[in-house]
């Protein structure tokens, strides 16, 4: 247990360095990061229990599942609120204070085997490899269940088939055929029994139940299978837990219209309790980060992953960081928080720091970055070396702009400079209709409709058509430059 509770903190200690120093990832990416990082969260905690229990008194049902982790495991006494998790900083351990990594104990008389232990063999338990066939015909493989009525039965029946060799019980060809519909293949399944076996203990027509009411509720069919591969125990949530969580996400203010992408974006947020971790988050987002309660349902839709990732107490600093470094009033940090979350998470030393002083070497003073950052919280994010210093260059050797255009038009910043800056700087320059001095940083504004018919006069097919030659060369350009290095 030692050994499993100390790799357990390595790992989630990895994830915070990805979290806070990585700025590159994309925005799903980093969703599914913070996702496996609340799902490790759980585990260690039941983990941790679990090997903290006394000798006469075996852990509870929910520790032995572990993998149904959510925030109700975490040791929650001491926190003023008590749904909110916290840590120290982003780059701290993740371990809970005060809780020391314990000596491995004896088992207890009578206790009981963790999920896959109860209900597989030990032969079963040894490996998730395929068994050998002796001792059980191909055709016993073939016509399990012949008369059980099927619903994808050309695919079901030869996914079956494989995962029998790999222990599957008989009686869930039913469940597994439900799920094939929604294009789970072998790999996905042998996933799932791996580390979630007890899911495959419910029946096809509860499971059928409840992910009804996840579609009916705006969950797309084709998410479902990643919702499923992500949260397995998601088919063991009653109906009354998953119509609690969907009437919370209505009381806060997402529209009904949106709860289907939360539920896709933050599968695990099902496995938090409604009264004692998710109102609690909600919270502290709004007595202490100074959320107006109205715009705590615009925050979760721009970053579901909100309601489930740690909010730690270094939210603090951060705050006071931004106050003294930058003058900014608390309402302008609050702005900051409302249109982008993912503030709350950022390191001082690695994100925002770096990227306040860049923008300070390019000749912006603290009022023009505060106005930049209120605006466009964003730009914190964005790479230093990748990003920001070559639409900088951009700027001022082609555009031949100013730095403080940047405080009127900071959504420059955003911007692709492959896929619209450059493009459309050269387009306008081919047509002989760029304006005399500073090129105009509104004409990246508009959609590409509305840049060609009131800057270009021309047609929208024959920017694109430009566009993608440009693009072509460019990438012939770079990939020359890479062969000439290798040849060296």
């Amino acid at each position: 247990m030692d050994v499993v509770t100390g790799a357990m903190g390595t790992l989630l200690h990895k994830l915070d360095d990805l979290l806070a120093e990585d700025y590159q990832l994309q925005a799903s990416v980093r969703d599914d990061v913070a996702f496996l990082r609340a799902e490790l969260e759980s585990m260690e905690a039941a983990l941790l229990r679990i090997s903290e229990a006394p000798v006469d008194r075996p852990p509870d049902a929910q520790d032995r599942l572990w993998a149904r982790g959510g925030a109700a495991q975490d040791d929650l006494s001491g926190l003023e609120y008590p749904g909110v998790l916290y840590s120290n900083s982003p780059r701290a351990s993740s371990k809970r204070p005060g809780l020391q990594t314990p000596l491995i104990k004896e088992n207890w008389e009578g206790r009981q085997p963790k999920t896959r232990d109860k209900y597989l063999s030990p032969e079963k338990n040894k490996s998730l490899h395929p068994r050998s066939k002796v001792g059980r015909s191909s055709t016993d493989l073939m016509n399990v269940d012949s008369e059980v009525e099927l619903k994808n039965e050309s695919v079901s029946r030869s996914v079956f088939q494989k995962l029998q060799e790999y222990g599957f019980d008989d009686k869930w060809l039913p469940l597994v055929d439900y799920l094939c519909t929604f294009g789970l293949k072998e790999s996905h399944f042998t996933y799932i029994y791996e580390r979630h076996m007890a899911c495959f203990q419910i029946s096809q027509a509860s499971a059928e139940e409840r992910l009804d009411f996840l579609l009916n509720a705006g969950v797309k069919s084709k998410d479902m299978k990643r919702i499923l591969v992500r949260q397995p125990q998601i088919l063991e949530y009653t109906l009354s837990n998953l119509k609690s969580h969907v009437d919370f996400l209505v009381s806060i203010g997402v529209p009904s219209t949106r709860i289907g992408q939360i539920i896709s974006s933050a599968p695990s947020m099902l496995s938090y309790s409604v009264e004692q971790s998710l109102k609690p988050t909600v919270r502290y987002l709004i007595e202490e980060v100074g959320i107006e309660e109205s715009d705590v349902g615009k925050v979760v839709q721009l970053s579901p992953q909100i309601l489930v990732q740690k909010i730690d107490s270094a939210w603090k600093s951060r705050s006071l960081f931004l106050s003294k470094e930058l003058g900014a009033p608390k309402d302008s940090i609050v702005k900051m928080v409302t249109k982008h979350p993912q503030l709350l998470h950022y390191s001082i030393e690695d994100g925002i720091l770096p990227r306040i002083n860049f923008l300070r070497s390019i000749g912006m003073r603290n009022s023009d970055i505060l106005k930049v950052l209120t605006s466009l919280t964003q730009v914190l994010s964005l790479s230093l070396e990748d990003n920001l210093k070559p639409k900088y260059l951009y700027l001022i050797n082609d555009l031949k702009n100013e730095v403080k255009s940047l405080t009127k038009y900071p959504m420059y910043l955003s911007l692709s400079l492959d896929q619209r800056i450059r493009p459309r700087h050269r387009f306008l320059v081919s047509l002989k209709k760029a304006p005399k001095g500073p090129f105009p940083l509104s004409s990246f504004v508009p959609t590409d409709e509305r840049f060609c018919q009131r800057w270009a006069g021309t047609s929208l097919e024959k920017y694109h058509t430009f566009r993608q030659r440009l693009l072509l060369t460019g990438f012939a350009e770079k990939s020359g430059r890479k062969t000439l290095v290798s040849r060296r």
